[in-house]
């Protein structure tokens, strides 16, 4: 490829699978001139639609009775996202400066979307926090007395005593410590990275994208408990919502 893309009007006309496979495609080759801007703007809208997502999911559960809540013992009451703030420039910049190069996709969610969590109990299926809720934190937004950049400190400088791995940025714990029950280390994204989409690490290893649409289109509970009410539920949170 070597002709200027048009990648976001393919992408705004539903032309998704196929704009994100040209651009992953290319690697890092995706910031020379003929193609960085396209695929930041395609990038900016994947975020601008995660993030309506996410409001719809939230407004949707709040309806239904859900309770959001930290994964304590106390189910501590808690907001399930959190805008970016003014430092998110900022924030971006300090984390390339420690690491390295950021995927694009990255740069997009903590500008437009921030934080989320959707960790909680509804009250047709108590065990929801089973089905591995969406959780994303990377900006530190929904930590607003602390700053998330002490706690990606102290992970990079564990890093950089045995760099023969590449760093895995955590964003958010697994599907165990989501339900309060002792498992796992955290969900991460490999860094550095070129690329447009990053590389997320969960339960198994797949582009962030590709993840964030197999979350949506389990309404925001990915892992299937077998629980009916499950399927009862996710299957009304899923109307509508945007491919990404």
């Amino acid at each position: 490829m070597t002709e200027r893309p048009d990648w976001m009007n393919r992408y705004v006309a539903g032309d998704h699978r196929q704009v994100w496979h040209e651009m992953r495609q290319l690697g890092g080759r995706v910031r020379e001139p003929a193609f960085a801007a396209q695929a930041q703007a395609v990038c900016d809208e994947m975020a601008r639609r995660a993030r309506s997502n996410i409001e719809t999911l939230v407004a949707r559960l709040r309806e239904q009775g859900y309770r959001f809540h930290e994964n304590d013992d106390d189910q501590t009451p808690t907001e399930p996202s959190a805008p970016p703030g003014p430092e998110a420039e900022e924030h971006l910049h300090w984390l390339e400066q420690r690491v390295g190069p950021l995927p694009m996709v990255l740069s997009s969610w903590i500008r437009i979307v921030g934080d989320v969590w959707l960790v909680g109990t509804h009250p047709q299926w108590p065990s929801s926090a089973a089905a591995d809720p969406l959780v994303l934190e990377l900006a530190g937004t929904r930590y607003p007395d602390s700053d998330i950049r002490e706690y990606f400190a102290d992970e990079i400088e564990a890093w950089q005593h045995d760099q023969d791995e590449p760093f895995l940025l955590p964003v958010a714990p697994d599907h165990f410590h989501k339900d309060n029950v002792s498992g796992g280390g955290p969900y991460g994204i490999v860094l550095p990275d070129s690329c447009a989409d990053a590389h997320f690490v969960g339960e198994a290893g797949m582009p962030l994208v590709a993840y964030l649409n197999w979350v949506f289109r389990h309404g925001g509970f990915p892992r299937p408990t077998g629980d009916q009410a499950q399927w009862d539920v996710t299957y009304r949170l899923t109307r509508d919502l945007h491919r990404l």
